[in-house]
């Protein structure tokens, strides 16, 4: 069964909903703390737990059968989410989705699986899954939908030309994608950018 925590409203009375997605050897508890610092009040929260605290074994730049099964399984946590939500009455529109690092990976990687009119999409560094970014395996039309995409010039995990090909991919599918490149950040997540996305993503 998988481990999902919430915190944030009520789903009953939420009405908007936003996806926490962690990073590797990070936990479902770390990243719904970052809600603390996101203009998420009126929002439900929810946050998968990664087994053994990692979607997926190898570098998301890896060939995706060296990730397997366990990259499928770990899109199909995020899928199942997005389904229940959408079976208590949640539109697309109104559920949003925000990962870190390995977290963020997958979090684009299931968003351009699956486009469609989003809230918004927050990446703290991060960039779609594969060896090679082939636009032929994403469908779907995101419909203006807002995506903030922030990394570091350099990042040992995230370099910034798979950054650069996932807004491109984003962007031709209908995405308003934001994307800032900070030098020299490191593998975090800064003030720049929560402050970025809170105006660009969580604004009221």
């Amino acid at each position: 069964m998988q481990e999902i925590l919430t915190a944030g409203k009520r789903l009953d009375v939420a009405e908007k909903v936003l996806i926490m997605v962690h990073g590797r050897g990070g936990s479902a508890e770390d990243i719904l703390s970052l809600a603390t610092e996101l203009n998420t009040a009126a929002f439900a929260l929810i946050a998968p737990q990664a087994k053994g605290n990692s979607w997926y074994p190898q570098s998301f730049l890896a060939p995706r059968e060296g990730n397997e099964p366990f990259l499928s399984d770990s899109l199909k946590v995020l899928g199942d989410i997005v389904e229940d939500l959408e079976e208590k009455g949640f539109s697309t529109s109104q559920i949003f989705l925000l990962g870190f690092s390995q977290g963020a990976c997958l979090t684009l990687e299931f968003a351009a699986s699956n486009a469609a009119r989003f809230g918004g999409i927050v990446a703290f560094t991060g960039g779609v899954i594969g060896d090679h970014v082939d636009h032929r395996n994403y469908n779907g039309d995101f419909d203006g939908t807002p995506i903030f995409i922030g990394s570091s010039d350099p990042d040992f995990h995230v370099p910034v030309s798979r950054v650069k090909e996932s807004t491109t991919l984003l962007e031709a599918m209908g995405a308003k994608v934001t994307e800032i490149i900070y030098p020299n950040m490191g593998h975090t997540i800064s003030r720049q950018e929560i402050a970025a996305v809170n105006k660009l993503i969580f604004h009221d």
